[in-house]
C-alpha cells in the first residue's frame, strides 16, 4: 500500500515540474483548442499548460479523500476499498500524464493540425482507459460494501451476498469491456474510440443493474 502511494503522489505532482520546465521552451503563442476536425481553434499563451497540471493535483486530492471515505465505510475492514480507490486513481493520474505529455508537445511544435502528430491522443487515452479498467475489475471481487466505489445499485447493497455476486459479476463484465476497449482502439483512431468506449459502457451498464436485480430477488 506504501508503494502504490508513492506512485500515486508522482503521478499527481509530476506534471508540474515538467510544466515549469518547459515553459522556458515553449513559444509564447502556443495551440489552446482543437475543433472535432483536429485543427486548431485558438490561440494562447503559454502559461495556459500550467492549468492541466492543478487539475491534475486537484482531481488526487478528490481520490485520496475517496479514499479514506471508502476505507471507514467498510462493514470489516476497508483496506481492499481503500487499495480500489488509490488504483483508480493512478491509473487517472497516468491518463493525465499522458495527456500533459501529449499536449506539451503539440504545444512545443505549434502543431495546427492534430492528424500529424504520430500518436493519436484518442487512441493512447483509450487504451490507459482499457487497461484501468482490466485492474479494476480485477479488484471488485475484494470491495467490502462502501458507499464509494463498487458496482453500487439498490438491489447490489441489499445484504453481503447481493454485494459479493454483483461485485464478481461487475468485475468480469468490467473486465472483458476494457479488452474489447482495447481491442477497438487499435484499429480504429480519433473519436471513434471515444465512441466504441461509450457503446460498450451502455450494453454493460444495463446488463449489470439487471443482474443485481435478479441475484437481489433471488436472495
Amino acid at each position: 500500500m506504501k508503494n502504490q502511494r508513492i506512485i500515486f503522489y508522482i503521478f499527481m505532482f509530476l506534471p508540474v515540474p515538467v510544466t515549469l520546465v518547459s515553459l522556458l521552451f515553449l513559444p509564447d503563442q502556443i495551440p489552446a483548442h482543437y475543433g472535432f476536425d483536429n485543427q486548431v481553434t485558438r490561440w494562447g499563451s503559454k502559461y495556459e499548460t500550467l492549468i492541466f497540471p492543478v487539475f491534475t493535483i486537484i482531481f488526487g486530492l478528490f481520490m485520496l479523500e475517496c479514499s479514506k471515505f471508502s476505507s471507514k465505510s467498510g462493514e470489516k475492514t476497508g483496506e481492499n476499498n481503500e487499495k480500489a480507490c488509490i488504483t483508480a486513481g493512478i491509473f487517472s493520474l497516468l491518463i493525465f500524464n499522458a495527456m500533459t505529455g501529449y499536449f506539451l508537445y503539440t504545444d512545443f511544435n505549434k502543431v495546427e493540425n492534430l492528424s500529424s502528430v504520430p500518436v493519436d491522443i484518442f487512441q493512447l487515452i483509450f487504451v490507459l482507459l482499457g487497461i484501468f479498467m482490466i485492474v479494476i475489475g480485477s479488484i471488485m471481487p475484494k470491495l467490502q460494501m462502501n458507499s464509494v466505489i463498487g458496482l453500487r445499485t439498490h438491489w447490489s447493497i441489499k445484504n453481503e451476498i447481493t454485494w459479493k455476486k454483483s461485485q464478481r459479476f461487475g468485475g468480469n463484465l468490467f473486465i472483458i469491456a476494457g479488452i474489447l476497449t482495447i481491442l477497438v482502439c487499435c484499429f480504429t483512431k480519433g473519436i471513434a474510440c471515444y465512441l466504441w468506449w461509450m457503446g460498450l459502457l451502455l450494453v454493460s451498464l444495463p446488463i449489470d443493474i439487471y443482474y443485481t436485480y435478479k441475484v437481489a430477488k433471488k436472495y
